[in-house]
């Protein structure tokens, strides 16, 4: 499945916004800067800080979401740098080129992670848009980049299940903390930002944790049914680390059918907003029928 062509649209105007928002490679001390474009700027589809955007437009199409979008990306960057280092995932190839550490140096890789970090929340804290909903969106992103069911939480689960039996409880913890939470966040920051009632910001709170928890049994699919040029990152590295996934556990055939499960009820809850949602829906059905 390709994606829609508003989503290349979308694209752009993330990107842009992203290379006005990071600080200059020029500034001192370049080395760092460098480092945090290089990885932001290296590609990626840009799903969050979509899916952020679209959302809101749902119930606000002129709302001012590029700051609290181009967080997301920030926050979801300094994820992957860090997933890569030597003592978590230890990688060499992330979207179709060397991971931060292995251009850089191992150092600088956790200090440019550490810093998207922080311009993640310096930049959701100079969003143009009511107060309130600038401390909501606060909360909701923090806590989904967490340890308490959240980013960092599900991050130290995956690891300490490596090697394990894993049951079904275990991959939901993982799959809906270390993936599911960061993409309900974005959901649900759009549409806080584009003022949305608290009914309405409940069913994409629902929709957010369904479809990213799809997304996430879909890449856990893919690691095992696709090459490493295709993924742009080490293709079956889960299995050769031994990592708590779907396919390990219940194997294709039932991954498969879960991830489709899953995505039906997540399409259930945006339903409502019928032609509204249109966009949401076509970025949801692309997270789990994907192939490169």
């Amino acid at each position: 499945m390709k994606l829609p062509a508003f989503f290349e649209e979308d694209r752009q105007a993330v990107d842009t916004a992203l290379d006005r928002l990071m600080p200059p490679e020029d500034t001192r001390p370049p080395s760092i800067h460098h480092a945090m474009r290089y990885s932001v700027m290296a590609g990626g589809k840009r799903i969050r800080p979509i899916l952020c955007l679209e959302t809101a437009r749902i119930f606000r199409p002129d709302a001012a979401v590029l700051h609290v979008a181009c967080a997301l990306e920030f926050i979801h960057t300094y994820s992957l740098i860090h997933d890569d280092l030597p003592a978590l995932d230890n990688d060499d190839l992330r979207r179709g080129l060397p991971t931060c550490h292995k251009k850089f140096g191992e150092a600088t890789a956790i200090l440019a992670g550490d810093g998207l970090l922080t311009l993640a929340f310096e930049t959701l804290a100079r969003a143009a848009l009511p107060p309130e909903r600038c401390v909501a969106i606060l909360q909701e992103v923090a806590t989904a980049a967490g340890t308490r069911d959240g980013m960092v939480g599900g991050q130290v689960a995956d690891i300490e299940a490596e090697g394990r039996p894993a049951d079904a409880d275990i991959l939901e913890y993982i799959h809906r903390s270390k993936t599911a939470a960061l993409i309900r966040a974005s959901i649900v920051s759009g549409a806080i930002s584009g003022g949305a009632g608290e009914e309405d910001i409940l069913h994409f709170r629902r929709f957010g944790e369904l479809i990213g928890w799809a997304f996430q049994v879909t890449d856990d699919i893919l690691d095992v049914e696709e090459s490493s040029a295709a993924l742009g990152k080490t293709a079956g590295k889960d299995q050769a680390q031994q990592k708590a996934t779907y396919p390990a556990v219940f194997g294709l055939a039932k991954s498969h059918e879960f991830a489709r499960e899953l995505a039906l009820r997540a399409m259930a809850e945006i339903e409502p907003f019928g032609a509204r949602a249109a966009h949401v829906r076509e970025i949801g059905e692309f997270l789990v029928l994907r192939r490169t």
